[in-house]
């Protein structure tokens, strides 16, 4: 099954696009693509191998969304993403920052639909593929507002 791929360039610094991505998810997330659509809510990435990617709604409680499977700032980080599924369904992203002359060219890269049920891994991934070009819209966005 082919890969969702969402590329776009910003006419940021690595640096700033990969810490937006990161450590300020809460400003550009949606909140209608989160658990809780808590309008307060914080959208936390525990900056290492290994680290939780959670939602924490305003009223304290946690959703988790993925665990980092890389984690090189400011030019990539891998993590296996299950927002909304369990665990065992994760899939695989990676977001890459690479310099331009002009700003950063970024890269969303999801993989392993493959390995959900037949049935159920197209039908993930074709529903996915058009969650993202709003989410990165939203990125874009936002990233552009703070430059």
């Amino acid at each position: 099954m082919d890969p969702i791929v969402v590329e776009f360039e910003v006419t940021c610094s690595p640096e700033h696009a990969f810490k937006m991505w990161t450590e300020r998810a809460a400003m550009w997330w949606p909140r209608s693509h989160s658990m809780s659509q808590d309008t307060a809510m914080d959208v936390l990435f525990e900056p290492r191998v290994g680290g939780r990617i959670f939602e924490r709604a305003s009223d304290g409680t946690e959703f988790e969304w993925g665990e980092i499977a890389v984690w090189e700032p400011p030019n990539r980080v891998d993590y296996q993403w299950h927002l909304f599924f369990d665990r065992s369904e994760a899939t695989d992203i990676q977001v890459t920052f690479a310099p331009t002359d002009t700003g950063t060219v970024v890269q969303l890269r999801q993989t392993g639909f493959e390995r959900l049920p037949s049935d159920v891994g197209m039908t993930r991934r074709n529903r996915t593929e058009g969650a993202w070009a709003e989410v990165t819209r939203q990125f874009r966005e936002v990233l552009a507002a703070s430059e």
